[in-house]
């Protein structure tokens, strides 16, 4: 099923290859992933004694070795040196897509400042696996990961989540998902939201209801497993049709272009459409 490892090049530098493995069922490999891990001459990854049942389903023999975030800084330069020496190296997470909530920027960063070629190799992500069985707003997202625990910086995610249009996604420990969806609650009520836990695993659940519903449930039966937590983005801004139908006679009046008095009413948060529609119906008053 695999490869002997490829021999290093002289004549240039190695790949780094950044390996999406699976987040729970095992079933989710892809075959370009099994070739590739079975090829390299080092896989890099968080836990080694996590990741060896995995390698071992796939007969993948590959030398293993540990890279996290307290040797990352140690480590990454004679690892840049040896993919500049020509070896291929691929990283992986316990599990999904590498450098999402997990380490590994430093390591990517340094390898193209280095010339370095990097490479995805796309497999699992609970981001995305959440995203689109929620039910919510797939189109647009913003990922959060996990929130500050406490103080200010904690509020100032929790006011991102409230007042962002699009729909925010984040990881959270099971013993603080109450916690989270009462503190959305109280900056976003009636806010749908999306608990989805153990993704891909025996004991999966999407639990779908209002950020109130779902802390009222969490708060009575303590999830298990790994959480992701989503929540709707804000609804549109009500607009007074009215007054912005004043504003935009007074840009036209002003000399701006239809376009132009169109462009400034996007911008204080009125549809595309319904800003041009404005600054037409302008023409006419």
């Amino acid at each position: 099923m695999t490869r002997e490892a490829r021999p290093a090049r002289p004549n240039g530098p190695g790949t780094l290859f950044v390996v999406s493995t699976p987040i729970g069922n095992m079933g989710d490999f892809s075959f370009r992933a099994v070739e590739v891990l079975g090829s390299v001459a080092v896989i890099l990854a968080e836990d080694t004694r996590h990741s060896r049942p995995l390698l071992d389903r796939y007969g993948i023999r590959t030398h293993v070795a540990s890279y996290h975030e307290h040797n990352e800084a140690k480590t990454t330069p004679a690892l840049v040196a040896r993919l500049e020496s020509g070896d291929d190296l691929a990283l992986i997470a316990d599990a999904g897509t590498p450098l999402v909530s997990d380490p590994g920027q430093r390591l990517v960063r340094a390898a193209i400042d280095a010339g370095v070629r990097v490479v995805p190799i796309p497999g699992a992500s609970a981001v995305l696996a959440a995203l689109v069985a929620s039910g919510l707003e797939s189109g647009r997202y913003t990922f959060l990961g996990f929130l500050p625990r406490k103080g200010r910086e904690r509020a100032l995610a929790l006011d991102e989540v409230a007042s962002s249009r699009n729909t925010s996604v984040l990881y959270e420990g099971p013993a603080r998902v109450a916690a989270t969806l009462s503190d959305v609650a109280k900056r976003a009520p009636g806010r749908m939201a999306c608990v989805a836990r153990e993704l891909t695993k025996k004991f999966e659940e999407f639990r779908r209801g209002t950020v109130e519903e779902l802390a009222a449930y969490y708060n009575e039966v303590a999830p298990r497993g790994e959480v992701v937590l989503l929540v709707a983005g804000a609804p549109p801004p009500v607009l007074d049709e009215e007054m912005l139908g004043r504003e935009a006679a007074a840009l036209r009046a002003r000399g701006l272009s239809a376009r132009d008095v169109a462009a400034e009413l996007a911008k204080r948060g009125v549809a595309r459409n319904a800003a041009y529609r404005l600054a037409r119906t302008a023409d006419s008053k």
